[in-house]
């Protein structure tokens, strides 16, 4: 799919961006750290700077012992002092606050995920920076706090110290700005190569997780043990693992000689030959400095050009970095639903007529359309079956229904008004649905049925009932499931968590009822007793459902049967054997195996 073309911020806007989200969630912790590396750092290099040269001077004058030691004294206690502020600052707050805003900042991505369309799930690349922007989410934050304080401190230091060695001799200053500035370009270009590195890794390691997933989730450990799947699977991750080596190494080489070239310029031929050449000839040959001096200004070129490289060199290539993966963050967190509200609320009432009028819809990216001119109604209170081959459309059509899609061309309605003139969460508030792909969640049993934090405990254990889970719960609707928050955690066979997931539709007071497959992992008994469930106590409400279990459709009001994204054939069970088309077909090709179920 192509992507979209991206909004470009500066790097500064990006910066900015970041440490407004970050204060938003603890405005503290944000002040509080540039603070404590102001305090922390600043003290020490003006002492290294200003304090060895009072000590030297003072020696070399002849002063009193006790003046010069009183000094040493009151230089050592206020980096103590300094230290001890720093270490209370980040037992006491930091280290607590830090999750906090890690949490914070990460709920703002989780809800935003939430909001996403469904659509953007099926853009591979959007995908990918969207896995980006959330893996990344706490080494920006940290990163971009880091570089922040850091800056700020270097900006104050480098006034500074720069303010002094003015005072002592304007050319060193000058020596150790050209050494830096030179090389602020190649500082920005090695930023740049960073980020393409850290994109090409991200997609690699994207792949690599699905191999996590297949040897850490218990779905696939059954399979794996009892076949000769995993020399393959061994093999795949092998190749997988030898692409991310290659990716790196693509990369790290340039680098290496890129950070070697900075450092080796600016601080040996820069510093260490040329200044102190130039610092040592003016303290032993004109005798301009003296030995004070001579310590004050090689210390304070030394801090000065750490500054100055800081401040371009290094913080433009590690912010140019951030930035760029910030503006993944920004576009993720900025990108804006093309299912739109409509102004009308909609009412979870009884249900209504449902009328589907030429629906035409087709994925992004894909090739033709998957719902193709489609057009039927389903009266109130209706049991409407739809059946087909697999694509066959009607998973698109239950998704079009319930708004995760918008239709391309045509309308459906309800009650006469076309869904998109409805809010979107008050339009799927009128609809329970089970998805083929259903989710347990690490949560309680009650929390899974009602989907919310607070439930009726009656009435989940009624809707438990009523679709056939019998199993004990030790704590009632309150046992928790799952161990991924509780090692006590209750585990559910297949079977056990469907019949948990279809409770979810007889807890749910609503008009309209969806179903994909809802008798998937029953056993024949089961889903008898779940078509007997849906008939006594869905009596009132509109139930659409999918199966490719015949024997289920056969209590259906009505079945359209669907094929290449048109309805082929539409009718009762009676209706359509008597036609003996395509659906009489499968069903007697099923019921050659399941005859026991006619």
């Amino acid at each position: 799919m192509k992507k979209k073309a991206k909004t470009k911020h500066s790097t500064v806007s990006n910066v900015l961006y970041m440490l407004r989200l970050m204060f938003k969630v603890s405005p503290g912790l944000v002040i509080g750290e540039i603070a404590e590396e102001i305090t922390s750092a600043l003290p020490g290099k003006l002492i290294s700077v200003i304090g060895l040269k009072f000590v030297i001077d003072e020696v070399q004058k002849g002063s009193d012992p006790k003046k010069i030691i009183l000094a040493i004294v009151l230089m050592l206690g206020i980096i103590i002092a300094c230290e001890a502020f720093a270490n209370i600052f980040y037992e006491l707050y930091v280290y607590r606050e830090r999750e906090k805003l890690d949490l914070g900042v990460q709920s703002i991505f989780y809800k935003k995920a939430a909001e996403l369309d469904l659509a953007r799930y099926d853009d591979p690349g959007y995908y990918s920076d969207f896995i980006l922007s959330i893996e990344n989410t706490s080494d920006n934050i940290r990163s971009i706090l880091s570089l922040v304080r850091g800056y700020i401190e270097q900006v104050i230091s480098f006034i500074t110290i720069a303010a002094i060695m003015l005072t002592i001799d304007p050319i060193c200053l000058v020596i150790v700005l050209l050494s830096v500035v030179l090389f602020i370009p190649l500082g920005r270009y090695t930023g740049s190569l960073q980020t393409k590195r850290r994109e090409a890794i991200t997609e690699k390691h994207r792949r690599g997780d699905y191999f996590a997933r297949l040897f850490y989730l218990p779905d696939y450990a059954g399979e794996i043990r009892t076949s000769g799947v995993y020399p393959l699977l061994r093999k795949r991750f092998n190749e997988s693992a030898d692409d991310v080596v290659r990716t790196q190494s693509r990369f790290v080489k340039k680098l290496d000689w890129l950070f070697f070239a900075q450092e080796f310029t600016i601080q040996v031929v820069g510093f260490m030959l040329i200044l102190s050449l130039y610092i040592g000839y003016q303290t032993i040959v004109t005798g301009n400095m003296s030995a004070g001096d001579f310590v004050a200004t090689f210390n304070g070129s030394v801090q000065i050009g750490s500054s100055i490289l800081f401040l371009t060199v290094y913080s433009l290539r590690n912010f140019t970095e951030r930035s760029k993966m910030i503006e993944k963050c920004r576009e993720f967190l900025g990108e804006t639903s093309k299912i739109k509200d409509g102004k009308h609320v909609a009412e979870c009432g009884k249900p209504e007529k449902i009328s589907v009028k030429n629906v035409t819809f087709a994925y992004e990216g894909s090739e033709g359309d998957c719902i193709n001119n489609v057009s039927f109604e389903i009266m109130p209170g209706e049991k409407i079956a739809l059946v087909g081959y697999n694509g066959a459309g009607k998973t698109t059509l239950t998704n079009l229904l319930l708004r995760l899609y918008d239709i391309k061309n045509g309308s459906i309605e309800i009650g006469g008004r076309d869904i998109r003139e409805e809010t979107v969460d008050s339009h799927r508030a009128r609809f329970a649905a089970v998805f083929q792909d259903f989710c347990i969640f690490g949560a309680t049993v009650g929390e899974n049925v009602a989907l919310e934090k607070d439930y009726d405990s009656e009435r989940v254990l009624e809707a438990l009932k009523l679709a056939g889970f019998t199993k004990p719960l030790p704590n009632g609707p309150d046992t928790v499931l799952l161990r991924e928050f509780d090692d006590e955690g209750m585990m559910l066979s297949g079977g056990e968590q469907q019949k948990l997931a279809i409770a979810r539709v007889f807890y749910k007071q609503c008009p309209y009822i969806i179903l994909d497959e809802p008798s998937a992992n029953l056993d024949p008994v089961s889903e008898y007793e779940l078509n007997q469930a849906i008939s006594r106590n869905c009596e009132n409400r509109t139930v659409i459902f999918i199966s490719h279990r015949l024997s289920t459709t056969r209590h259906a009001d009505r079945i359209l049967m669907l094929e290449n994204g048109r309805i082929i054939e539409s009718g009762s069970h009676d209706e359509l054997m008597a036609l003996n088309g395509k659906y009489a077909y499968m069903f007697k090709l099923q019921a050659e195996k399941y005859n026991d179920q006619q």
